[in-house]
């Protein structure tokens, strides 16, 4: 009799993979959601350290199951960079799909932020 273990695989759009690093880098850096963006610098924009760095990067790698080595960091400059780091690292091709910055978390269409304020 053989028994086969399937490991349950995570699909995650961009999006998601975007709405959960926004998630961490809120609780890690005390920010705003607002105050994040794809394009936004960790140390420039976001004001981080090699320490907070650290700390996220152990965070990511918790998050997402995956292993982030020392010399992938160095190219991790930007949330964007993050967000294609691992949507590749869970099997996804980085030019694969678009990631928007105004998502609602229940769709997949993007949310008019003029009407946010309503």
């Amino acid at each position: 009799q053989n028994l086969y273990l399937l490991e349950e695989v995570v699909v995650l759009t961009k999006n998601e993979v975007f709405g959960q690093i926004k998630k961490i880098i809120v609780e890690k850096f005390n920010l705003e959601e607002e105050e994040i963006k794809l394009g936004s610098s960790f140390v420039e924009d976001l004001g981080a350290d090699s320490l907070d760095l650290v700390d996220l990067v152990m965070a990511l790698e918790d998050e997402f199951g995956i292993k982030i080595e020392e010399n992938d960091t160095d190219t991790l400059k930007c949330i964007e960079d993050v967000v294609n780091f691992i949507y590749e690292k869970l099997g996804g091709a980085a030019d694969e799909e678009d990631v928007t910055e105004d998502v609602d978390e229940d769709s997949d269409e993007k949310v008019n932020v003029d009407e946010l304020d309503e």
